[in-house]
């Protein structure tokens, strides 16, 4: 029997194996745990994380609502970089709920994926 993880582990790999960033075309991945969400953009030839924006510190709001604020401060700071594309990784997550609203705001804050 496999387990959730090594599920979620599967399919991660399947994406990854699919999807690389590069600086003028980074790759935002998201992390999603029990209480907090995570978003990076990473280029992948270089190595490096070029924005990053987090649910720490936001308080207010369901789980979906925050991931929205997250997606809407990383869309942010990715222009603010000169970043207006990128490749989304959803890291093996599927997408709906939490995933989902993140990278609705990060559309509606001017990025293209």
């Amino acid at each position: 029997m496999i387990s959730k993880i090594q599920r979620r582990n599967k399919i991660k790999a399947r994406i990854r194996g699919k999807v690389s960033g590069t600086a003028a075309r980074p790759r935002m991945t998201v992390f999603r745990s029990n209480k907090q969400i995570y978003v990076q953009l990473v280029d992948d030839l270089a190595g490096k994380t070029l924005a990053a924006a987090s649910s720490k510190g936001i308080a207010e709001g369901t789980k979906i609502e925050i991931a929205a604020k997250v997606g809407e401060a990383i869309a942010q700071k990715a222009i603010a970089a000169g970043i207006s594309e990128v490749v989304f990784d959803r890291n093996g997550y599927l997408f709906h709920g939490r995933v989902k609203s993140l990278a609705d705001a990060a559309r509606n804050g001017g990025l293209k994926f």
